[in-house]
């Protein structure tokens, strides 16, 4: 008799484990489901970031700091984007310098626009206003609106294209 007595307490445990086993198993994957969401979060405002820096860095340009304002640019961005600005760093400094160009701006709104786990596409408002040091022209404001694929490069994110839309 002693075993068969036995035998609902076994059932009680193996139930309780089961229940103990499924619990943790739920944990876990809810543990799982926060690390994800989070991760792109991060992720998401990183790109925005990414893309935020890199349009500061292109309406801050002076003929006294020209040199580092172009290191910040190229520091901010890779491939297509880097390349085109490698390419057109002479003509930009030799310009700024010559017309003793001041522009500073202000960075209006960023969205996103799509976003995976190594690249984004971010779109960007920002306006400028330009001056020229030792000249009678009034200042000019422009307004940017720019479309930047932003890429996750080496476990940073840079923006590897710009768009300037209309």
């Amino acid at each position: 008799m002693a075993g068969l007595a036995a035998r609902p307490a076994r059932i009680l445990i193996a139930a309780l484990s089961g229940v103990l086993v499924a619990l943790v198993g739920t944990g876990v994957w809810l543990a799982a489901q926060a690390r994800d969401e989070r991760a792109r979060a991060d992720d998401k405002q990183a790109a925005l970031q990414a893309a935020s820096t890199h349009a500061i860095n292109l309406i801050s340009l002076d003929h006294r700091t020209v040199d580092d304002d172009m290191k910040r640019i190229l520091d901010t961005s890779t491939g297509l984007a880097r390349a085109e600005y490698e390419a057109d760093a002479g003509k930009l400094r030799s310009t700024t310098i010559a017309n003793q160009v001041v522009q500073h701006g202000v960075l209006r709104a960023t969205g996103l626009v799509s976003l995976t786990e190594a690249a984004a596409k971010v779109l960007v408002v920002a306006d400028v206003e330009i001056r020229w040091d030792g000249s009678d022209n009034p200042p000019q404001e422009r307004y940017y609106r720019w479309s930047m694929d932003v890429t996750r490069t080496g476990g940073a994110w840079l923006v590897s294209k710009v768009v300037q839309v209309t």
